[in-house]
């Protein structure tokens, strides 16, 4: 019963954080980063333990399938250059120079345990970076390589991670050993997701119910990165594959009744995972403060980690900066005279949007306790903590400093989205439209007056209109608010019954999201 209690209590509390968030217009994992840190030193605070090897199936697996079904693969290919540059040479320059520095201050570190520590900071979580940039109207290429970035370089980073691991269990790794792992891992776990996706549409395709789909979508997420990791592929490598296949062939299957409640879990999940690996790791960090303590080494410890945070946000920079220069310089001498304002601007951007969050926490957290012949693992109290601390102090130090950061640059946003959305939206309804043209009923005449007015109000040069708006938006929803108070009233005075009710209620609620009722406030 305690541990139950102590779970409602930390839901709420990471749900008053997040609100707190929203209200002063910071990312939530910052405050959910500070809650966490708090928590380590709650007198009487719970003290749960978590399978290492459990870590990242729970933590990782749904978030990206989350990002991944987001993402767009037009933006990957249009921007691939930049987004292969941070996957690969900036997670590339982080390992090394986390590496390097830790070898520095702790001689007696191996080489697979430094090299692990750096895979662990790599990689950039694109949840907080893109909580602020949405709100300060981002450049949207440079919002998309962020995003692109963060869904890829994850499995850059820990196909890294995992090959050191397999290093320091084994006590070695050669070149020979390497190169079939890595070529098996990378291209065996491409295709597996895949495989998977196309071998399992036709089962996701006949369920209607929402729950039955709910379950069978988080069943399969697991599924499938406990089958890839059982036969020595990569989870992660394997989950996006499969994700971004079943986002491209299988979204047009999932009905607007399905569609919404489904979106509105997964957001609720990725929340409820995000706050407990937060908290979980705040739990573990009490204990390594106490032995650390013990063994007279807090001090080091420390020190170390804020090197290795500065180290890990220093790479970041070293590599988008100079990418920067040569992507400037090549520009430059294929036309003389160009503007370096915005291209300086959005490398600052990018480079301070270096956020570490759920990922770093869940491999921190992975780390075996013990070596085959049952010695502890090296070094892995001080792996948790500057993972920690990498984790607090770039959601600290650069989330809250993000969006005052983005508008020094002077960066905006020229809406390409917008645009897209106002085109889509007039063809979609063209064709809406021909499709009733022959009605002659009310009902048709009804309809064709209200959509031809969605075509006449996107295909005309209203730009300074709300691309999620609709025509009457505004009012609808006031006369609908209306109509659900009388609903309301209606129940209270028992004029109709509570199904009656929970119809009329239902029906006004689709109303209500069909005239702009979904958007955030």
């Amino acid at each position: 019963m305690v541990t139950f209690e102590w779970i409602i209590v930390l839901l709420l509390g990471a749900a008053l954080l997040a609100a707190l968030a929203r209200r002063l217009g910071a990312p939530y994992p910052t405050f959910l980063a500070l809650g966490g840190t708090l928590l380590a030193f709650v007198p009487d605070s719970p003290n749960w333990t978590l399978d290492p090897h459990l870590a990242l199936t729970l933590f990782v697996a749904p978030v990206l399938v989350d990002a991944a079904y987001d993402t767009s693969l037009r933006d990957l290919r249009t921007h691939w250059r930049p987004i292969a540059g941070l996957v690969i040479a900036a997670v590339g320059t982080t390992v090394i120079a986390v590496a390097l520095v830790a070898r520095w201050l702790v001689p007696g570190m191996s080489w697979p345990v430094a090299i692990a520590l750096g895979a662990i900071v790599a990689p950039p979580d694109a949840a907080a970076a893109t909580a602020v940039m949405r709100q300060v109207k981002l450049p949207h290429k440079l919002l998309k390589i962020i995003e692109g970035e963060s869904l890829l370089n994850d499995a850059s980073a820990l196909l890294v991670y995992r090959l050191a691991i397999m290093a320091v269990m084994a006590g070695h790794l050669g070149f020979a050993s390497f190169a079939p792992v890595f070529l098996l891992t990378l291209f065996g776990s491409l295709a597996a997701g895949v495989g998977c996706a196309w071998a399992l549409r036709r089962l996701m395709s006949g369920v209607r119910e929402v729950p039955v789909l709910l379950i069978m979508q988080f069943a399969l997420t697991f599924g499938v990165w406990i089958a890839a990791e059982a036969i020595g592929l990569s989870g992660i490598l394997t989950l996006v594959a499969y994700a971004m296949t079943v986002a491209r062939s299988g979204g047009a299957q999932l009905t607007a009744r399905q569609r919404v409640p489904v979106f509105a879990v997964w957001e609720a999940v990725v929340f409820v995972l995000n706050a407990f690996a937060f908290v979980l790791i705040g739990m573990q960090l009490r204990p390594i403060w106490q032995r650390l303590e013990a063994g007279g080494a807090r001090t080091d410890a420390v020190l170390t980690a804020l090197v290795v945070l500065g180290t890990t946000i220093a790479a970041r920079f070293v590599w988008v900066l100079s990418y920067k220069a040569l992507t400037l310089r090549r520009h430059r001498a294929a036309a003389p005279g160009g503007q370096a304002g915005g291209a300086f601007g959005s490398g600052i951007v990018l480079s301070w949007a270096g956020m570490r969050g759920i990922v770093t926490l869940a491999a921190a957290f992975a780390i075996p306790e013990t070596l085959p012949d049952g010695t502890p693992f090296p070094h892995r109290d001080l792996i948790l903590l500057c993972a920690f601390a990498v984790v607090l102090g770039t959601l600290v130090l650069q989330g809250l400093t993000m969006a005052p950061l983005i508008r020094r640059m002077g960066l905006s946003d020229d809406d390409p989205v917008g645009r897209e959305i106002r085109l889509g939206r007039t063809q979609a309804y063209r064709a809406l439209l021909d499709a009733i043209a022959h009605d002659d009923s009310l009902a048709g005449k009804l309809l064709r007056k209200e959509y031809g007015a969605v075509v006449e109000l996107n295909s005309g040069h209203a730009d300074e209109a709300p691309i999620d708006e609709v025509p009457g938006g505004p009012l609808r929803r006031r006369a609908i608010a209306v109509a659900r108070q009388r609903a309301f009233e209606m129940r209270r005075d028992d004029v109709i019954g509570d199904d009656a009710y929970r119809v009329l209620v239902q029906e006004l609620d689709w109303a209500e999201l069909s005239a702009g009722g979904g958007r955030p406030q």
